[in-house]
């Protein structure tokens, strides 16, 4: 006669794990630990770290049913990033440049062309994107409908990525419309979370992209300190005024020298 004993005690282990109030209990303990208590989503667990495949990990398993464990192990996570974070004071511990870049008037030329010839362009220019940025070795950390936005180690090649880009659409033509971009670049540290970039740098950076011209490339003071002067061209400066950026920002087009 077989010993069903081991199988009986998975299975009282697994029912006491989805039990309503061991679950109630899990969250609870979850609540009092600190960090991100949203700790498991696409957001925060989409980097390489090992932390990030282990909280998909849980994320990924017992989602047909309330888990105590899933909980616990999340919350677990959840209190290692808080304090990893806590020890560099909620900054990254390294410079970082960012590139934010989208087109000027695709929108409009959309609404009329349709979806066959807007999705062309946004296959086209995303090609052009993603040669631009690992040819500098950068990172596409996220596609924003008809921009991105582009992590590099230093600004000089997250400049180089704008104007190269800026080249490349000039050989995509749609229909009559040629893509043009407008760019800005700025030098912070931003906090990684996941696979991505959040702070006041990154706001900063979508801002001075936003604040750009057609065809324009916007750098900011910081970014600016830290290139070879030689080899660009710089515009004149001016205030950016718009919100959540200091109020004393000032920005200025650059370009290749000559």
């Amino acid at each position: 006669m077989s010993d069903d004993r081991p199988k009986n005690l998975r299975e009282l282990a697994r029912r006491t794990d989805s039990r309503p109030r061991v679950v109630e209990t899990a969250r609870f303990v979850r609540r009092l630990l600190p960090g991100d208590r949203d700790y498991g989503d696409a957001l925060t667990t989409s980097g390489d770290e090992l932390t990030h495949q282990l909280g998909r990990l849980l994320r990924e398993t017992r989602t047909e049913r309330p888990s105590a464990i899933r909980e616990l192990g999340l919350g677990a996570l959840q209190a290692w990033q808080a304090l990893s974070e806590a020890q560099r004071r909620g900054r990254g511990t390294a410079d970082v440049a960012i590139l934010f870049t989208d087109l000027v008037g695709f929108s409009s030329w959309a609404l009329e062309a349709g979806d066959d010839s807007a999705l062309e362009v946004l296959r086209r220019v995303g090609d052009q994107e993603d040669a631009a940025v690992s040819a500098n070795g950068g990172t596409v950390v996220k596609r924003l409908g008809d921009g991105v936005m582009a992590a590099f180690s230093h600004p000089q090649k997250a400049v180089d990525a704008a104007l190269d880009l800026r080249e490349g659409l000039a050989q995509i033509t749609v229909n009559g419309y040629t893509p043009t971009a407008r760019a800005g670049v700025h030098v912070g540290r931003p906090r990684k979370i996941g696979g991505d970039y959040l702070g006041v740098d990154v706001n900063i950076a979508a801002r001075i992209g936003a604040a750009a011209r057609e065809g324009e490339v916007l750098v900011s003071e910081s970014a600016k300190s830290r290139l070879d002067a030689a080899a660009y061209s710089f515009g004149r400066a001016r205030r950016l005024k718009a919100s959540g950026v200091p109020k004393q920002l000032s920005v200025c087009p650059i370009d290749r020298e000559g």
